[in-house]
């Protein structure tokens, strides 16, 4: 872990940002702590970020709200913190394009171990799909922009993502003709240790495979490796 990775804590508890400060501060980050999505906004615009640390229940816009309109304009991590329970909530997170969840309460030495995973898997993707360097990829006809966040047809129509369609999407281009598994898929995707939720990686494999067209019965793009996991079956051009 760098001692310059930059961590912005967004919760309205006074004294969890006090803690987790202290925490994190110990272990080499530098931190910023606020208690909502304004006070996010005035900090992301002050400097530099490289993950944060989102609340879902926050005065004014929510952490769910918070985190699409992040998605819609940056690809910054984000660690979501959910209320013990609230699976749906989770669910949604991940759909929204959260990186990972954990919930309440957890421990810093958690929270400091899931910031490790997600920073390392950010590093590690391709430098070719990074947003600020490439903002349109071609693939079979197909245009997945970048800064927008959607997909133009062949014929010119856009295709609306979820946050989970365009992370899986991103991934599958970032490794054309490679066989991917289903733990690859959820690390690179989702960042958690597998449980029962990892499942859902075939349901997302079906709506993308919905958003392009492609025949369930008999895929052309994204196909399925029999025993082996997925792998999109074209060539992959990046446009600046």
């Amino acid at each position: 872990m760098e001692t310059s990775d930059h961590i912005l804590i967004v919760d309205d508890d006074a004294e969890i940002r006090r803690l987790l400060s202290a925490y994190l501060q110990k272990n080499g980050l530098r931190v910023t702590a606020v208690g909502d999505g304004k006070a996010m906004e005035r900090a992301l615009l002050a400097s530099g970020v490289d993950l944060i640390v989102l609340d879902l229940m926050l005065p004014g816009d929510d952490g769910l709200t918070l985190c699409r309109k992040l998605r819609a304009k940056s690809d910054i991590p984000i660690l979501m913190l959910t209320a013990r329970g609230e699976e749906t909530d989770r669910i949604v997170g991940l759909e929204m394009g959260a990186d990972d969840y954990l919930p309440k309460p957890f421990s810093a030495r958690e929270l400091l171990a899931r910031i490790k995973v997600i920073l390392r898997r950010a590093r590690s993707l391709p430098s070719n799909l990074q947003p600020e360097e490439v903002r349109q990829v071609r693939f079979a006809d197909w245009t997945l922009d970048t800064a927008h966040r959607h997909l133009i047809s062949p014929t010119g129509v856009v295709v609306a993502l979820s946050g989970a369609e365009y992370r899986l999407l991103r991934v599958f281009l970032s490794h054309p003709n490679r066989v991917l598994n289903r733990d690859q898929l959820v690390d690179l995707t989702q960042g958690r240790e597998a449980d029962p939720l990892d499942r859902s990686i075939d349901v997302q494999v079906s709506r993308l495979r919905q958003r392009l067209g492609d025949d369930p019965r008999d895929p052309a793009l994204i196909k399925t490796v029999r025993g082996a996991g997925y792998v999109l079956s074209a060539p992959v051009e990046g446009m600046a």
